[in-house]
């Protein structure tokens, strides 16, 4: 069984607002009585992709238990790969598979610099189909990127969902271990399917998404910071217990 925390959307940005929000959440986690296996960040780590941000968030991010990330649509790639991940600036996509209580994590890239959509390049597609085609038959698998592959029924998300999601789906059906896909990206806390799996949204830390029938602006800033904690059973079941951190 694997217990893993999913926060997303940190927008860091040098803002007092911004730091506090993330640091409530990291504290909190760093504090549970019983630890996670793992965090997983999905994207969205910097506000404006500069190096400062990232340096910060190394900092909010250290913990006694490994942090996953991934990169968003706000997020740089060179900056990205030479503060989080020690390398030489490079504007590849950024892919990482992990091992956690024997799972594996595939953080991956959906990111199209420049924009808000995103897509699964060939590159990063053929890199997910070799990376499980390698894993033993008995392992489970889950994968996460930033932007959720289905229409969330909110203008602002679903106008910059991943394209191409059909590639995804087709891939995923030749992989019967993933049981799940993690998103982020919508700033709202969703649940839905794709490619028969749970697909799981997990909230923000910055802002929360108001939907259409609630009314007012989409950006709801008094709303908490939130996480989701992801349980994965042997038998590769995912459930899913979503919080916010006052």
């Amino acid at each position: 069984m694997a217990l893993l925390a999913q926060i997303s959307d940190l927008h860091l940005d040098g803002s007092e607002r911004a730091t506090r929000r993330a640091t409530r959440v990291m504290d909190y986690l760093r504090a549970l009585p019983h630890p996670v296996d793992a965090i997983l960040v999905t994207g969205d780590i910097a506000d404006h992709g500069e190096e400062a941000e990232y340096e910060e968030a190394a900092r909010i991010l250290t913990a006694p238990f490994p942090v996953l990330t991934c990169p968003g649509n706000h997020d740089a790639r060179p900056a990205y790969r030479k503060v989080l991940l020690g390398e030489a600036p490079d504007h590849g996509p950024i892919n990482q598979a992990h091992h956690i209580a024997g799972t594996a994590i595939l953080m991956c890239d959906s990111t199209i610099p420049g924009r808000d959509e995103g897509r699964l390049d060939a590159q990063t597609l053929a890199w997910i189909d070799t990376t499980l085609s390698a894993l033993p038959q008995d392992t489970a698998a889950l994968i996460a990127f930033h932007q959720p592959p289905v229409e969330l029924h909110h203008p602002l998300p679903d106008s910059g969902m991943l394209e191409e999601p059909g590639q995804l789906a087709d891939l995923l059906d030749a992989h019967p271990q993933v049981a799940a896909v993690l998103t982020g990206h919508a700033h709202t806390a969703a649940a839905s399917t794709f490619a028969s799996r749970p697909l799981i949204v997990g909230p923000a830390i910055t802002w929360t998404l108001r939907m259409p029938w609630e009314g007012g602006q989409a950006a709801d800033r008094d709303q908490p910071p939130g996480l989701a904690f992801h349980i994965l059973s042997d038998d590769r079941r995912l459930t899913t217990h979503y919080r916010v951190v006052l």
